[in-house]
């Protein structure tokens, strides 16, 4: 058993605890958590830690296949280069793909990832993910503009979620944007996505994919009810209108994933408009094809810096309990409350003073 503590505890169940402390068994179930009052008594035993603690983090969108082309693909291009560079680069040797995807896992759990939603357009990752010490929900992403070839992208998606299913990997089938699945594929994946389903859709992620379609509103909104939880990941263009229909959907989730939108388009979602609209944010970290790095921490930094001005309990709510409800694992993740086994971070080089991140801010695993 652990006493835990530190000059904020961050719930991510209620409001920040100055010098709350955490009781957890050894096998990092919470047992209590104490709202000292910011008068913390001396008690042997109990670890004082001079930063905030917070629930493990939960990361709703990445593509561990992707992993390979790290810093392969020019930055600033915009949409269109960007998926053209993955076309182009997106095929290597089996043994390069897996060995990447291995080494972003593994990043992912030091910089305190639980939890993840992670895109897979084949299997290559399936091992890794079923023995990684971060709990996988995977979206079997499908793709394609040719309705003649949509039975064939259907049934090897069926496939794909046979194999998932064999490696002990809880998966959905999902489209993945408005623009690349024809009429009659999307009709194909709508025939498998269920009430109960997690559904993910990269969504307005820049101007050149409102060219490349429309209707992404209304097509949002056919799959919300079809599922139990929509991600709507990126939004880094939406307008205020487009926004409040989709805020009204209570299952609608919005994802952001700044570091991977400024690298590809050099821009920021409007973090502030989102957050005035709906209290459904989630983060996630894109792939490394996108980004430089896979922190979760670094992503929110991103949101905090833009929109200083909203309270970091939330901003933190956005990368533990939101995603957790979003992938449906907030039964034992997301928050630090008695019974659950969320995983406690640490993060250092904070200024408590205004409960702010800052660009140096940086955080290790406590369980």
């Amino acid at each position: 058993m652990r006493r835990i503590s530190a000059q904020y505890v961050l719930t991510s169940a209620g409001k920040p605890l100055r010098r709350g402390v955490v009781t957890a068994a050894s096998d990092g179930t919470i047992l209590s958590v104490e709202d000292t009052g910011g008068d913390l008594a001396e008690k042997s035993g109990t670890e004082f830690y001079n930063g905030i603690i917070i629930p493990g983090l939960v990361n709703c969108h990445s593509h561990l296949e992707l992993s390979h082309m790290h810093n392969t693909l020019p930055a600033g291009g915009g949409l269109m280069e960007f998926i053209n560079g993955i076309r182009r680069q997106r095929d290597a040797e089996t043994a390069e793909i897996v060995r990447a995807a291995r080494d972003a896992d593994n990043e992912m759990y030091r910089e305190g990832v639980v939890a993840c939603g992670d895109i897979s357009n084949n299997s290559l990752t399936f091992d890794i993910k079923s023995s990684s010490a971060i709990r996988y929900l995977t979206f079997i992403e499908v793709f394609g503009l040719d309705p003649l070839l949509a039975a064939v992208r259907a049934d090897h998606a069926l496939e794909l979620a046979s194999a998932a299913g064999a490696a002990g990997l809880p998966c959905h089938i999902t489209p993945h944007a408005v623009y690349s699945v024809s009429q009659h594929l999307f009709s194909l994946i709508k025939e498998h996505i269920r009430s109960s389903s997690v559904t993910s859709l990269h969504f307005l992620e820049s101007d050149d994919e409102r060219k490349m379609a429309q209707g992404h509103i209304e097509t949002a909104i056919t799959l919300s009810k079809l599922t139990s939880h929509l991600i709507l990941v990126h939004n880094t263009v939406i307008a205020e209108d487009e926004l409040e229909k989709l805020a009204s959907v209570p299952n609608i989730w919005f994802c952001l994933c700044p570091s991977s939108n400024m690298r590809i388009s050099c821009k920021m979602p409007p973090v502030k408009l989102l957050a005035k609209a709906s209290g459904r944010i989630v983060t996630g970290t894109d792939s490394l094809a996108s980004t430089d790095h896979l922190s979760m921490l670094g992503e929110l930094k991103l949101l905090h810096a833009d929109a200083p001005g909203i309270p970091l309990d939330e901003i933190i709510r956005w990368g533990t309990i939101n995603g957790a409800r979003a992938l449906e694992m907030d039964g034992t993740l997301g928050s630090i409350e008695t019974g659950k086994k969320p995983g406690l971070l640490l993060i250092e080089e904070v200024d408590l003073a205004r409960l702010h991140l800052l660009p140096e801010s940086r955080v290790h695993r406590l369980l």
